[in-house]
């Protein structure tokens, strides 16, 4: 039951991944490429009826770690803290910028929660970036020092950043030079799915030069990609060994190549829905050949005195996870149910909706 439950809980969080990433996506192509205030509406208009549905994956995602890996919930959520509480505030500020922006027509107040709404965008899509950098990179569990564990084994916890911004010190920081080049690599990375869900969803005349910036930023992503496998392979040696052992398993990096592959061709694309397909690809390869990567380790250990967490000893009870796995068909099908009659509602182009406009 626990490997169902750790296909699961990454299934939610990959699933999250693509669905509120284009909502990051989105926010920073509002902020950055956005030239006129119809090109601003499109945007808007584009995740409108979608950007709040989009997150509820994030909180079941929480709530599955907390029922099925309870000593992982409460190890991350301590030791993550600080970042955590960044996170929250910054997608509260995002959702108040698309619902407040529209209740007051004055130059000020408007370009105010624009503002509010693309920077929490960027910043949101940098602290999950960093975030899955953490998990690569690992963390000092137990705090030890000088070869002496000083909290419980799987007791940490992380300042914001460390004075040498190294993540191979032992006095580890949440921002370093290796999780934030993850930070920026999922800038990229949301920047162009963003970019294909507006092409898919609106007619906007920014959509033409959205194909152009698509492809200059996947040349960019693909170096991008290059770099940080070798970083990662320097900040925790040989990172691909269940790659090697089970073969099956290179489904995912190929998934991900051809993802990033097809991105390049955006702008010969007929329909439009293939270029975020190709964006998704890549998110879901990318994502998946992380975990697979790790397996079975959830979060790795960066010392020799306390073990991972891994899928078997962070676990709850067998007759818990049993029992929860019932009512998870039930809610999934409720779920799924829902998101197929929210996608024949809102299908087609969104130009129209005047999605904030009061």
């Amino acid at each position: 039951m626990e490997i169902f439950w750790f296909v699961v809980l990454n299934i939610m969080l990959v699933t999250y991944v693509i669905l509120d990433g284009y909502d990051f996506g989105a926010g920073i192509v509002h902020l950055f490429f956005a030239r006129t205030d119809e090109e601003k509406q499109s945007i808007r208009n584009s995740i409108g009826p979608f950007w709040d549905a989009n997150e509820v994956w994030l909180i079941a995602s929480g709530g599955v770690l907390f029922f099925a890996f309870p000593t992982l919930y409460a190890s991350s959520f301590s030791g993550f803290y600080l970042p955590l509480i960044l996170v929250l505030w910054l997608l509260i500020f995002r959702a108040v910028g698309l619902e407040l922006r529209g209740q007051v027509h004055n130059h000020l107040w408007e370009n105010l929660w624009d503002k509010a709404f693309g920077i929490a965008s960027l910043l949101l899509a940098v602290f999950f970036g960093a975030a899955l950098g953490n998990v690569v990179r690992g963390v000092n569990l137990g705090m030890v020092e000088n070869g002496i564990s000083t909290q419980e084994p799987h007791y940490f916890f992380l300042a914001l950043w460390n004075p040498t911004f190294d993540p191979l010190a032992e006095h580890q920081g949440i921002i370093d030079w290796f999780t934030i080049l993850l930070g920026v690599v999922a800038v990229v990375t949301l920047t162009i799915h963003g970019a294909n869900w507006i092409i898919l969803k609106t007619s906007s005349p920014i959509n033409t030069r959205l194909k152009g910036i698509i492809f200059k930023l996947n040349v960019v992503l693909a170096i991008l990609v290059v770099l940080s496998a070798i970083l990662w392979h320097y900040v925790k040696p040989v990172p691909l060994t269940n790659l090697r052992t089970y073969y099956w398993t290179w489904i995912f990096p190929v998934a991900g190549f051809v993802g990033l592959m097809g991105q390049f061709f955006i702008r010969k694309f007929k329909k439009d829905v293939t270029g975020f397909l190709f964006s998704s690809l890549f998110i879901f390869g990318s994502f998946t050949t992380t975990v697979a990567s790790l397996f079975p380790n959830m979060l790795p250990s960066t010392n020799e005195v306390n073990p991972s967490l891994t899928v078997y000893n962070v676990a709850a009870h067998e007759y818990g996870l049993t029992v929860g796995a019932g009512w998870f068909i039930i809610a999934a099908i409720l779920v799924i149910a829902y998101f197929v009659i929210q996608l024949r509602v809102f299908k087609g182009k969104m130009d129209d909706i005047g999605y904030g406009e009061h």
